[in-house]
């Protein structure tokens, strides 16, 4: 089973679509997947029909109970429209449980606890991260095998990368780990003059961690959320679905800037 978180500590950048997208890429692969709403906004539960703010039991859950069990882990878990791709939901109440645990030991692998009672039941298992430094995101980054850092093609996105980039570095030292990671460009328009030179930004900084090719502004992401399905079952033809699924190659390859053709 392969853990991929996908995190920036900037909203409106692409995160939830992300997860969603390459998610869909792998069922569509045939791929057994887990989405894990980890954002108290509830972007990700939201977007497969559920409603954050009265969805019960859900991830909070598993931060209130003193001994995780097979049995009650998967009985957070619910399905979605597709076969294959089931929903592990978020509810508004894990925005205070920062506040709750304060310095209680043990809290930064409860995720990392509850995911091996699924390594037998999942391939694929996507981390939709919060957009702040909290016991959720110490949690999403511990229990990731690879970190997927989308980043929006305009330079006000720069900062939040900043920001990720150091979290991430303090997050390493502290729990004596190392965390791959892929910078994904997206909402790239090659129309405008800020997406073309906030793209070169990041292969000029950042070149040995930035994804070779980048997601496109697409309306189908908007259409397809709506239908609460990932683009890869609503418009897989489209300019979008192409760019996840070739992002998804990529990674599964143990790909970044290898990538010699362009694809747009």
């Amino acid at each position: 089973m392969k853990i991929w978180s996908v995190a920036n500590q900037k909203g409106g950048v692409g995160k939830t679509t992300t997860a969603v997208s390459l998610a869909g890429m792998c069922v569509l692969h045939g791929a057994k997947t887990l989405l894990i709403d980890m954002d108290p906004q509830g972007s990700l539960t939201s977007y497969f029909g559920y409603d954050p703010e009265s969805i019960q039991p859900s991830l909070y859950d598993i931060f209130q109970t003193e001994q995780l069990g097979k049995a009650f882990t998967k009985s957070l878990v619910r399905k979605t429209q597709l076969e294959n791709l089931d929903l592990l939901p978020a509810s508004t109440a894990i925005a205070t449980l920062d506040k709750q645990l304060g310095a209680k030991s043990g809290m930064g692998l409860a995720v990392v606890n509850a995911i091996q009672f699924f390594v037998d039941d999942y391939d694929h298992v996507f981390i939709d991260c919060p957009p702040m430094l909290g016991v959720l995101m110490v949690n999403a980054l511990a229990a990731c095998d690879h970190l997927v850092i989308p980043v929006q093609t305009e330079f006000l996105a720069m900062k939040g990368l900043e920001r990720m980039l150091n979290t991430l570095s303090m997050i390493e030292r502290a729990k004596s780990i190392d965390i791959n990671y892929t910078i994904v460009p997206t909402m790239f328009d090659k129309r405008t003059r800020a997406s073309v030179e906030s793209l070169q930004f990041l292969r000029d900084n950042y070149r040995e961690h930035v994804w070779s090719a980048m997601i496109p502004i697409d309306t189908r992401f908007r259409e397809s959320s709506k239908e609460g399905k990932p683009i890869s079952h609503f418009r897989v033809s489209t300019r979008g679905a192409r760019a996840y699924s070739a992002l998804l190659d990529d990674l599964l390859q143990g790909k970044s800037i290898e990538k010699k053709a362009a694809l747009l």
